[in-house]
């Protein structure tokens, strides 16, 4: 028999250990507060320039020992109003919940599709394979493109065409697998420039090392249909898969070791996008959606003086779409 103050001792290490492991990692769940299904790839800022993606389940891991200064969590998604959580450090899960938006979209979100006769019509994607002439996709970065309805009739996206660059024609970086998941977004057009997100359901994909050149992505279920004033589509890194498909958390730096001590880079993800020379009429806007307060840019030289794409003329993602244009 062990004596009982040799018991409650046990006991006591037993607590401050869990007590240890609850403050070190916090599991949260964003739920619909009107259904309470899972909010998917939700995006969550830590309000210093930091941040990360709920996965399809709504789940996502914060640990207090990687950021020991953050107590407040910005949670927001498409069609949610955005919300701040504080941390409680004394409990191991949280379940946040967020309010669907009441969003007056007019004629951008077509709730049936359109029946009639239509003409299929391409916007062909532009592309090369030159990979210093590519955008490195990190995860706190987005691009959007504007399409126009074809000929002014209405139109519907039935497939995007995204130029993708494997690196497979050079050998010492074309190696290795990797599965990279994608969401694309869409935006209303606001003056020439990305406006109010349209609240589609979340149109999530992956591409691995295969994907070269062009991506095709079917969109012909989603029915997105482009307004009278054009639609901004985007493209954006969530992360890598795992061996089942899963989204897994990634660090938005990598910590590299020189001669003036440790340097972070910004971790970057395969494949790269291939940016081809600017058009007169400019139609490529990017945003860093943990900096900034996710302000849009047009891709120019005001956006960064010193990025080569810029020096070398390289403005414009070359999304391309296929269209299914109906007759009126």
């Amino acid at each position: 028999m062990y004596p009982i103050v040799d018991v409650m001792k046990r006991y006591l290490s037993v607590i401050l250990i869990l007590a240890s492991c609850w403050v070190k990692a916090q599991e949260v769940k964003i739920i619909d507060a009107k259904d309470r299904s899972p909010v998917a790839f939700a995006t969550i800022s830590f309000g210093n320039g930091l941040g990360t993606f709920a996965d399809e389940d709504g789940h996502f891991t914060f640990s207090a020992k990687k950021y020991p200064d953050i107590d407040t969590l910005y949670i927001s998604a498409l069609g949610y109003s955005e919300k701040a959580v504080l941390i409680p450090r004394a409990t191991p899960t949280q379940t946040v919940e967020l309010e669907p938006e009441i969003a007056q979209l007019a004629e951008v979100i077509v709730s049936a599709p359109k029946k009639g006769k239509f003409r299929v019509r391409r916007q062909k994607a532009e592309t090369h394979k030159d990979i210093f002439a590519c955008w490195l996709p990190t995860v706190e970065s987005e691009i959007a493109v504007l399409f126009k309805r074809h000929e002014g009739q209405v139109s519907q996206i039935s497939k995007l065409y995204l130029p993708v660059n494997a690196e497979s024609e050079y050998k010492t970086k074309g190696k290795g697998k990797f599965a990279t998941i994608f969401r694309v977004q869409f935006y209303e057009n606001n003056n020439g420039s990305p406006g109010a997100g349209i609240p589609y359901e979340n149109v999530v994909f992956a591409m691995d090392e295969k994907a070269d050149k062009v991506f095709e992505l079917d969109l012909l279920s989603n029915s997105i249909f482009i307004p009278e004033s054009g639609l901004f589509v985007s493209i954006q890194v969530l992360g890598y898969a795992d061996k089942e498909g899963k989204l897994v958390e990634t660090k938005k730096y990598r910590e590299i070791k020189t001669a003036r001590g440790i340097q972070k880079i910004s971790t970057s993800f395969r494949p790269l996008l291939p940016f081809v020379k600017g058009e007169a009429d400019q139609r490529t806007f990017v945003r860093r959606i943990f900096f900034n307060d996710k302000k849009w840019q047009v891709f120019d030289r005001n956006y960064n003086p010193n990025s080569k794409l810029l020096q070398i003329g390289h403005r414009n993602y070359g999304m391309g779409a296929e269209f299914r244009v109906f007759e009126d």
